[in-house]
């Protein structure tokens, strides 16, 4: 299809070959700027543009968004402001887009008489489709909020700019991993002094906006923060700031906890209260005053990193002096820090040192249980680690590594839509299976070595026969994306987890849907099952942790105890562990029997993206946003070794049947193969 680009146009979509649209009879244009293809439009801008979703044929059709400005009243006013401000947020985008929370600029042109902006495609729903969708959020919901916007925008002020339009619509959650990223800065603003005293034109949007903005077209920092309360209020509520000022103006941010389903915490309370002050004075100055006052009841609540430099952070915990209990040197390292305030590089740094020194207080506490449940292995050392082998994996990322129960093949899935066989030996391609027209996200292999699975963006469930490649069956009953699946040792379950919040159970052989279990909130991301086939884990973006009778398909128990999403869960091969990845940088280790939680292992600068126990049980590998994997002591959370060498986020790690070799792969677009000699 071929997508009209006059604004005016009521049918733009028209079919390949077509010279002319059908609807309005503008001449088409295959390519613009003969680079960029427009797919459909996206939104409408009321006359003076769209904002249309494309592909840029130059980086594989990789997605991406162009916002198109078509003016109509030439010489105008009207038309030289929206000029002036099209412009203005081309260069934000410049300046800003080095963050990885904020779109990346990728043009800025003429031509036919329009101005285009092309920026990086978010691939997510606006917290206001997600509000809609989900029907209301809770505190730990608006906290893990908080800590993901707020580094954004103090960003973007320590740069001297005021966004100026903080609502819902413009924060977009990942679909990959839940990260928050900011858009739309055609209102933002230098932040000059010449903004600060000098009344200007009101931008922004009513009910998200404070006073000072809206009547007298000033602009601060803390009226961005002003638009992040607003937000956290409409999310909390599901009642529209917008309406409400409509109605009373700004009288409602003197009763908005009257709007409130239940009371919050009260640290949150005063937290929204602060946010939401109509004068300004009263009002949060900065991004980390509200950090401050937030992240000293979080200790792992740890908000996203800003800007990679490209290297890897050191990993190892800092050494405690021998002479200083733990918890002392806890509390003298927070109050140093806090003495000498929020600096970005002293947060960091204070963020790994708290929970570095909390996991060690966690394994000191737990130590009697622990050596009850995994007894005292001996410390774990491993000789020669090598990198044997880097595999140029999929055009677009490696999504999903597994490894072939005779540890002679590697199968891997990515973002341009195949499935490779690959020997893991040679690291030369076997085959290749293209059947999907989207990204395929995850692939198993079957315990008896015969069935491969995959699953997709499309919604789909495919079923492969391993020896010969060829396809058995497809699978449908989910209502969007898969994203997790996992079969029962004796190779005759499968299950699969969606973004559609549920969790299907499959007879593997069949293909027959045998239940599905509802119970998580949010997008289930991750499901393992315990050796012995009767235990199903899941985890969820809603931040918790299932744990399911698989054969009866109840649920046990809810286990909470991560303060953000939880991307990836593993069972240990003598079913007696649950490790669990998260967004706040660690791994947790539960007894998958009683539920509790065992220890943390922190160390991670990034997200936590994959886990897996090595096939003896004595390794854990982890993989992160970081770009590193890290090897742990099962038994004893001890670190063991840090991998570097991939140079984008690590989405998948699978260990070998003899526990010898570790495949990791990644959104650098390779598949690495490591050798392990214990």
């Amino acid at each position: 299809m071929i997508c009209c680009l006059n604004p005016d146009c009521l049918n733009p979509l028209n079919s390949n070959g077509k010279k002319f649209c059908q609807s309005c009879s503008t001449p088409l244009v295959s390519l613009l700027r003969n680079r960029f293809r427009v797919i459909r439009v996206l939104s409408d801008e009321g006359g003076f543009g769209r904002t249309y979703l494309s592909e840029d044929v130059d980086k594989l059709n990789e997605r991406c968004v162009i916002k198109q400005l078509a003016p109509k009243f030439q010489g105008t006013w009207s038309q030289k402001k929206a000029m002036e401000l099209f412009a203005e947020e081309a260069q934000r985008l410049q300046d800003l887009g080095e963050h990885p929370q904020i779109p990346t600029l990728i043009a800025y042109f003429e031509q036919d008489g329009c101005l285009y902006l092309v920026q990086q495609f978010i691939n997510g729903d606006n917290l206001l489709k997600e509000l809609q969708q989900r029907k209301g959020y809770n505190a730990r919901d608006i906290q893990s909020i908080l800590l993901d916007l707020l580094p954004i925008l103090k960003f973007i002020h320590d740069r001297k700019v005021i966004h100026r339009d903080i609502k819902p619509e413009n924060i977009i959650r990942h679909k990959s991993d839940g990260r928050l990223s900011l858009i739309d800065f055609g209102s933002s603003k230098q932040f000059t002094a010449k903004v600060q005293h000098k009344s200007g034109t009101s931008i922004g949007s009513h009910g998200y906006s404070p006073l000072e903005q809206i009547r007298d077209g000033k602009a601060f920092p803390a009226s961005d923060l002003f638009g992040l309360g607003a937000t956290c209020f409409h999310l909390l509520t599901g009642t529209s700031p917008f309406q409400l000022w409509m109605e009373s103006g700004y009288a409602w941010v003197s009763n908005w906890r009257e709007y409130l389903r239940s009371p919050l915490n009260a640290e949150l309370d005063f937290v929204i209260d602060k946010l939401l002050k109509k004068d300004i004075h009263e009002r949060y100055q900065s991004a980390d005053e509200v950090l401050k006052d937030l992240t000293p009841k979080q200790l792992l609540a740890l908000p996203p990193a800003g800007k990679s430099s490209g290297k890897i952070p050191a990993t190892q915990a800092p050494s405690l002096p021998k002479s200083y209990p733990l918890l002392r040197t806890l509390i003298l390292v927070s109050a140093f820090i806090l003495l000498f305030g929020f600096q970005e590089s002293w947060y960091k740094h204070f963020r790994r040192i708290q929970t570095s020194l909390v996991s060690r207080l966690s394994q000191h506490n737990n130590s009697g249980k622990d050596d009850l449940l995994l007894g005292q292995p001996p410390k774990i050392t491993l000789g020669r680690v090598s990198l044997a082998n880097t595999l140029q994996g999929d055009e677009n990322s490696v999504l999903s590594v597994a490894i072939s129960p005779d540890g002679k093949t590697i199968a891997s899935s990515g973002g341009d839509g195949t499935i490779k066989l690959l020997n893991l030996a040679t690291g030369k391609e076997i085959s290749s299976l293209n059947a999907y027209s989207q990204q395929v996200n995850t692939v198993v292999i079957s315990p008896d070595g015969k069935t491969l699975v995959s699953a997709s963006d499309d919604s789909t469930i495919k079923i492969w026969n391993l020896a010969t490649g060829k396809q058995i069956r497809t699978l449908t009953g989910h209502s969007d994306s898969v994203r997790a699946l996992a079969i029962s040792a004796d190779s005759e379950t499968l299950v699969s987890g969606s973004d559609d919040n549920t969790i299907k159970i499959w007879d593997l052989a069949t293909g027959e849907q045998i239940r599905t279990l509802v119970g998580h909130t949010f997008w289930v991301r991750s499901v393992a099952i315990s050796p012995d086939s009767v235990i199903l884990a899941s985890g969820s973006f809603d931040k918790t942790i299932k744990i399911w009778n698989l054969t009866k398909g109840y649920s046990i128990r809810t286990l909470e105890g991560n303060y953000q999403t939880v991307t990836a869960v593993a069972i240990s091969p003598d079913g007696k562990i649950l490790a669990s990845a998260s967004r706040d940088r660690t791994i947790k280790l539960w007894d998958l029997l009683t539920g509790k939680e065992i220890r943390t292992l922190a160390g991670h600068a990034n997200t936590v993206t994959t886990v897996a126990f090595s096939a003896d049980g004595k390794i854990i590998a982890s993989g992160s946003r970081d770009r590193a994997i890290k090897l742990w002591n099962s038994a004893t959370g001890e670190e063991i070794l840090t991998l570097t060498g991939h140079t984008n986020t690590v989405t998948s790690v699978a260990f070998s049947p003899d526990s010898k070799t570790l495949v990791s792969g990644s959104e650098d677009n390779t598949i690495k193969i490591w050798r392990l000699s214990q």
